[in-house]
């Protein structure tokens, strides 16, 4: 089981930006896929960003709505995994999660692909 830390959320204006990191434990962390969901009030948790693959290659794939301003990093030295969000927009408010699963999936973009979550961390967008 992968424990998951997510900090640096937080209340930011209109087109500010943010970077949430994601701090896993493990000793196999260059293997894990990693992702970051997010889940506004009222709505359904949302796939956001996910980095898979292995030491010899990772992936990355976005929603469609975070193209361009969303990039999601790895660093396998701190086991960490990061998300930089830019233009940030009053619709990305949510509670952002990570998560993970140890196997080096290319692509994972479904909450069941991944068995471990972090707590959440609120991200508040004003307008």
């Amino acid at each position: 089981q992968v424990q998951l830390v997510e900090s640096g959320g937080g209340l930011v204006q209109a087109g500010g930006s943010l970077r949430l990191s994601c701090a896993a434990s493990g000793r196999t962390f260059s293997r894990y896929a990693m992702g970051w969901f997010r889940q506004a009030p009222g709505k359904e948790r949302e796939f956001v960003a996910s980095n898979g693959g292995s030491t010899s290659g990772y992936r990355t794939y976005y929603t469609d709505s975070v193209k361009g301003r969303f990039t999601i990093s790895r660093d396998n030295t701190k086991n960490t995994v990061y998300l930089r969000m830019t233009i940030l927009e009053p619709e990305d408010t949510a509670v952002y999660y990570c998560a993970a699963v140890d196997l080096p999936f290319l692509l994972a973009v479904r909450s069941s692909d991944y068995t471990d979550w972090g707590q959440g961390t609120q991200v508040t967008v004003s307008s």
